[in-house]
């Protein structure tokens, strides 16, 4: 089996977008409301924000293009689809096994164990 190859911590954002990808193609609304879903309103993408970070994670090859596609069989309007790239897989199972590894630790078990300072 190979090494894993290193990755840096993804930001929470990206991880989200990876996971959604993760289940197949997906249009930038349809992302956008994966990410507010997922966060239980939380975190909401403006369209800006989600195609700046949809660009960058292009640029880091995590994710790619998945070709346009009409909205409906009514409709003539095409959206643009994304799709997760082997990379970007990878990225995303190693901050995973991270965040497993981080609250499975010892300090994170002692939290649920503390009361709040008197």
């Amino acid at each position: 089996m190979p090494p894993e190859a290193p990755f840096q911590p993804l930001k929470p954002v990206d991880l989200i977008l990876l996971l959604a990808l993760a289940e197949g193609d997906r249009h930038g609304y349809a992302l956008s409301h994966e990410v507010e879903r997922r966060t239980e309103g939380a975190v909401r993408l403006e369209a800006g924000n989600l195609y700046r970070t949809l660009r960058r994670l292009q640029g880091e090859g995590l994710v790619g293009e998945a070709g346009r596609r009409p909205i409906g069989e009514e409709v003539t309007e095409r959206r643009n689809y994304f799709r997760i790239t082997p990379l970007g897989l990878q990225a995303a199972q190693a901050e995973v096994k991270r965040l497993r590894a981080l609250i499975a630790s010892p300090a994170v078990k002692a939290l649920g164990r503390r009361t709040e300072p008197t």
